[in-house]
């Protein structure tokens, strides 16, 4: 019987992290918890160590890491608590198989790591192909990683696609149907978008997400991201993929091929099967989710995105287009305003004002190295920080 793989889950505390314990918890055989790292939630952290008995433990604050180390010592446990962004990249590297699931760019530097060591990468962290694409996707396939995809309409997709496949033209695709649930205010009259809350942004009405993966959902800018993801992921160009309103998330996405037949991947609205897919690929495991009962699932729709009413959408897109450094700094952009709007320092609609007034400022140049990324990355954050200052004044 082979050992089980070591597994470093980045971002355990969040909602993908706590989704991916529960499915190695279901098959201890075939997974040991290696490390596991967050920023700086050090008490649902030490919930998690003193569970699954981790080798290591690991938070980017300092001063959260210092009040985990007491505690863990206090517990008399034997996990090594490490502190700062270099500890993080070092268990990144170490690991057998790295669960990429910090939120935002944060993540990018740590997801390298594990890349460039030749590690199999679960890859939640959307914002590491949004930035840096080319880079890293040049890296995946310099140190021969293997590159898995954890967003459930990327996953999806991987399930559509045949294995081993050269290029999206000669698997005889031909569109790729990237679906999305329109979030809360799919039906919300435009008018009413600037009056919304942050309680009504982050009520999803089928996925349990974090706040800002939720407001991300609500503006759609999370599709955009994903539309950019894909782009990277399949090599695909513009006119091979479509987004698809979908408000049932059952269809988590479709492939279109020449012939017209159309391959898509259902199921319930769980992270733990994508999850459970890519943990253990190329075999089956089971997840903890129960399967659809078609017998009682009722209608599926399908419609177009409203651009006006989702222009966080159209600005990824258009930035997907545009190449370069444009997504970076969009999605820098978009980190900034969705803080200020989490914070209740703007309002909902100022999100996309804030992504467009900063895109359009940015003289777009080819992203060469991760240095360069993370200069657009700093810049555009800074240009943020002022808008919003002057709505707040």
């Amino acid at each position: 019987m082979s050992k089980p793989e070591r597994l470093t889950i980045l971002g355990s505390t969040g909602s993908i992290g706590k989704s991916t314990l529960d499915v190695a918890a279901r098959h201890p055989e075939k997974f040991h918890i290696y490390a596991l790292c967050a920023n700086r939630n050090w008490q649902t952290l030490l919930e998690q160590v003193t569970k699954f008995q981790p080798e290591l433990a690991v938070l980017a604050d300092e001063s959260a890491a210092g009040q985990l180390r007491d505690a863990v010592k206090e517990r008399k446990l034997n996990t090594k608590v490490l502190a700062g962004k270099t500890a993080l990249a070092e268990v990144s590297a170490e690991a057998d198989t790295v669960m990429a699931a910090i939120v935002g760019a944060a993540g990018l530097l740590p997801t390298l790591a594990a890349v460039k060591a030749g590690n199999k990468v679960l890859l939640a962290n959307k914002e590491s192909l949004v930035m840096a694409g080319s880079l890293f996707m040049d890296a995946v396939r310099q140190h021969e990683s293997l590159l898995l995809p954890i967003d459930s309409e990327h996953n999806a997709i991987f399930q559509c696609l045949p294995e081993n496949m050269s290029s999206l033209a000669e698997a005889g695709v031909r569109k790729i149907l990237l679906t999305g649930s329109g979030g809360p205010f799919r039906e919300t009259p435009i008018q009413d978008l600037s009056s919304v809350t942050v309680a009504q942004a982050c009520a999803h009405p089928n996925w349990s997400m974090g706040q800002k993966i939720s407001v991300d959902s609500a503006t759609m800018m999370n599709k955009g991201l994903e539309y950019i993801e894909a782009r990277w992921l399949f090599a695909a160009a513009p006119e091979q993929i479509d987004v698809i309103l979908h408000p049932q998330s059952v269809v988590h996405s479709m492939v279109q091929y020449n012939d017209g037949s159309v391959l898509a991947q259902l199921g319930q609205p769980d992270m733990r099967t994508p999850i459970a897919h890519a943990m253990a690929w190329p075999e089956r495991i089971e997840s903890g989710v129960e399967s659809l009962d078609f017998t009682r699932l009722g209608e599926l729709s399908f419609s177009a995105p409203d651009l006006q009413r989702f222009p966080c959408l159209g600005l990824a897109i258009e930035a997907s287009k545009v190449g370069g450094s444009a997504a970076a700094c969009l999605n820098a952009a978009n980190e900034e305003a969705v803080e200020a709007f989490l914070s209740e320092r703007i309002g909902f609609t100022d999100i996309a004002r804030i992504n467009s007034e900063v895109l359009e400022q940015h003289s777009v140049i080819d992203v060469q190295n991760i240095d360069t990324v993370l200069a657009v990355d700093a810049q555009a954050r800074q240009s943020a920080q002022q808008l919003i200052r002057t709505l707040t004044c």
